[in-house]
């Protein structure tokens, strides 16, 4: 692979970071992320015209035929510009319906942005693991009936669809159910990062007919293991988006603070922090488009490496942060200093699609495997 990114990956990253820039001050991020749902329908609709919902998917899904690179370049500028709204969960439901080979009514909605979208997948006791999945699918003629719940659904609260992943008998089975379905009932909870939002998700004998049924079994579970590596990426490099800008923020105002009539950037501890910072930010970097790469170029090993990824970038990320904060010292616990945005994001960002102890496990698995 080339370790740059392409003459028009660079033109691509500028164009989202200039829209970011322009659209998506911290001001409007704040702002919003006061509110119930932390969307902006003008915002969606920037985004969604740019076709990057879609970004990686084949034409012939609805998207724009592009790779999962482009996908990590998008979301880095949006991690870097702290972008609030339902971009991660409809991008994975997405993926989830193309990845399952259905010919879904609902993808052409979700790809050019008509529709938004969320993956049920956790449950108040599971983990990242998706033996975990307990919700049970009945069948009942050609489609099935849920009862149960789901928890910490990114963005249910404002999602036109939900994906259900559930157990059947035959293994798992993929769902497309519409939010306001019978029987849906969305509550919303408190979550760390208010830029994206989290609720609870109960069935009570929904009825979901034939033609919304993605997947059952084995192509279930591959169409998951795809989907959910795809979106780990896609949430680590939102997390290196936070980290650069934590690292260009930090260094910024240690060029300019003074203590005790000295710049704070000449103080040895101070250069070693954000040393430490430039080190994990670029290590993340490698780690995840090296990743992004591998989910096109070498699809057999790209699990190894999704694993590889998030589990340096989850840690990174934190640690970046920490960093952050002694750099900027008192004012980096303030409410006031934009830090704590990017701090609170990278911390669930670094849970989703599982920590690094998760991957550690994912890779210790696979090396077991083989």
């Amino acid at each position: 692979m080339e370790f740059d990114l392409s003459k028009p990956q660079k033109l691509l990253q500028k164009s989202a970071r200039d829209l970011f820039s322009r659209v998506c001050p911290t001001e409007r991020v704040r702002e919003l992320m006061a509110t119930e749902t932390a969307l902006d329908p003008a915002l969606w609709t920037e985004v969604a015209d740019q076709g990057w919902l879609g970004i990686h998917l084949p034409e012939e899904a609805g998207g724009l035929g592009l790779s999962t690179v482009e996908l990590a370049v998008v979301a880095e500028e949006m991690g870097r510009a702290c972008f609030p709204g339902p971009f991660i969960g409809t991008v994975w439901a997405a993926t989830l319906i193309a990845e399952s080979n259905a010919k879904s009514k609902h993808l052409a909605a979700l790809t050019d942005g008509e529709a938004k979208g969320a993956v049920a997948y956790l449950e108040p006791t599971s983990g990242w693991n998706s033996a975990d999945i307990q919700l049970k699918a009945t069948p009942v003629g050609g489609g099935y009936t849920l009862s149960g719940r789901k928890a910490f659904v990114y963005d249910a609260n404002v999602a036109d669809l939900l994906v259900c992943v559930a157990r059947g008998s035959d293994g798992l089975v993929l769902l497309a159910v519409p939010a306001k379905a019978a029987g849906v009932k969305i509550t919303g909870t408190q979550g760390f990062d208010a830029t994206r939002k989290l609720a609870d998700v109960e069935f009570k004998n929904v009825t979901v007919a034939a033609d919304d049924v993605l997947a059952t079994g084995a192509a279930a579970q591959a169409a998951l293991d795809r989907s959910l590596d795809v979106a780990s990426i896609c949430a680590a490099a939102d997390m290196l988006g936070g980290m650069q800008w934590i690292l260009e923020t930090s260094v910024e105002y240690a060029k300019t603070r003074q203590q005790f009539g000295k710049i704070i950037g000449t103080f040895q501890a101070v250069q070693h922090m954000c040393a430490d910072m430039l080190l994990w930010a670029e290590s993340s970097r490698s780690a995840i488009y090296y990743a992004a790469w591998a989910l096109d170029a070498e699809p057999e090993n790209a699990a190894r490496h999704v694993a590889i990824a998030k589990a340096y970038a989850s840690d990174a990320s934190r640690e970046v942060a920490n960093r952050g904060v002694q750099v900027h010292g008192g004012i980096g616990f303030t409410w006031e200093h934009d830090l704590q945005l990017f701090y609170k994001r990278s911390k669930v960002s670094e849970i989703f699609g599982g920590d690094a102890t998760h991957h550690r496990a994912r890779l210790a698995d696979m090396a077991f495997a083989t």
